[in-house]
């Protein structure tokens, strides 16, 4: 598979890069721009090889199907004229923004771009036939570049226009289609936990999270990769009742209790002993430590100090390491305990490799200060989990193969 900095003669050539830049913001103000950072080395390496840059990103959800004004509100909260404002000023450079998606508008901008020249084009997402990966707009895209660039990890589990459509066509017509230096690091990186060799066992997943049925596909996968597969989080009930412990008002999927017993009956499930449990979620008065049953009008909040013990032994032998999904609500201080117990042994590993597989653990790490502690941080929640379903696979990576 071709990487950005393999790609040559680019000098003046169109090149459409995929990236990510679905960021928060309020107002027209970016509250965190780490993903437009993160797709910097790429854009650079294609300013510096003469290329004409063409972006494309999406951003938010925009429900088409809703009536017009209410989509037209979700346009205007998802616009893409700040990021190409903030991306300017991290170029350091001035970044061509077109406000729309098709059309000779969007077309002339891109041809009068000149060598080493970005412009961002409006969010793909204005368009309804995006996420279906439309094959008139797709065409229409493609019509714009002369070689395609994949920088979205985030997105590479979904085939839409952007992701698949594009470089489907501009492949077929015997152009260049690579991927960015994000993709490349985050395949290399989660490549590791997709196929794992013999000596670098034992093999430690660990689970978190709210539901056991957003997981379902992950945990076969991993069930059959791992030597142990740690459960956390709000999923971690729903195991308990298929044990028939009681789990008080904690949330658990009835549907799924004979799936989460037939997965337990691996024997490599390792589930809480004890848990930090509270009266209330949004305003708790009695919080407390229990093992066993937990009681009616308590739920739990977090694994208790002796899961955590527990796990963090657990993980002290392993070589390789996956998380995804905390311990427990780790946005509340009170109940940050397990969640931190699990980042400080995944920190303390010595010759291990350990990955975040992106989404709210992503989060956890940041805040609690463990991130640069990890081998990988994955910038793709979704897009991670589907690569170890996948057995390594996803649309928007295959596509370019």
């Amino acid at each position: 598979m071709l990487t950005v900095k393999e790609m040559t003669g680019l000098e003046g050539k169109r090149v459409i890069v995929r990236v990510d830049f679905n960021v928060p913001q309020k107002n027209g103000v970016i509250s965190d721009d780490n993903r437009i950072v993160a797709a910097l080395p790429t854009i650079k390496e294609l300013i510096a090889k003469g290329a004409r840059v063409v972006l494309m990103s999406h951003l938010g959800k925009i429900k088409h199907k809703e009536a017009p004004e209410v989509v037209e509100e979700q346009k205007q909260k998802n616009n893409m004229a700040p990021v190409a404002k903030r991306l300017g000023e991290l170029l350091n450079k001035e970044v061509v923004f077109v406000d729309t998606t098709r059309g000779d508008k969007l077309s002339n901008a891109v041809n009068a771009l000149k060598a080493g020249e970005v412009l961002l084009m409006q969010n793909t997402r204005y368009e309804k036939g995006e996420e279906k990966n439309d094959p008139e707009l797709a065409a229409e895209w493609a019509k714009l570049g002369d070689a395609f660039v994949m920088d979205a990890f985030g997105s590479a589990h979904r085939a839409h226009a952007s992701t698949y459509g594009i470089p489907e066509i501009l492949k077929g017509e015997g152009k260049q289609v690579a991927m960015g230096y994000l993709v490349e690091k985050e395949v290399s990186s989660l490549t590791r936990v997709v196929d794992v060799k013999k000596e670098n066992h034992p093999y430690i997943a660990i689970l978190g999270g709210f539901k056991v049925s957003d997981k379902i596909k992950v945990i076969e996968s991993l069930l059959k990769k791992c030597d142990k597969v740690i459960i956390g989080g709000a999923m971690a009930y729903t195991f308990a009742v298929a044990l028939g412990k009681k789990v008080g008002s904690s949330p658990y999927e009835p549907d799924f209790v004979d799936y989460a017993k037939r997965m337990y009956e691996s024997g490599k499930i390792l589930l809480p002993i004890d848990a930090v449990v509270a009266n209330d979620f949004e305003n708790p008065t009695d919080i407390k430590t229990i093992e066993g049953d937990i009681p009616e009008g308590y739920q739990g909040m977090d694994i208790g100090p002796k899961t955590a013990k527990l796990y963090a032994e657990e993980i002290a032998s392993a070589k390789t390491v996956f998380w995804n999904g905390p311990m427990g609500v780790f946005e509340r201080d009170e109940f940050t305990a397990g969640t931190v117990a699990v980042c400080k042994a995944c920190a303390e590993l010595k010759d291990a490799f350990t990955v975040i597989g992106g989404g709210d653990s992503a989060s956890a790490a940041k805040k609690l200060g463990f991130k640069e502690k990890f081998s990988h941080v994955s910038t793709g929640g979704g897009a991670s989990l589907e690569m170890i379903e996948n057995d390594g696979h996803l649309p928007g990576i295959d596509v370019l193969g």
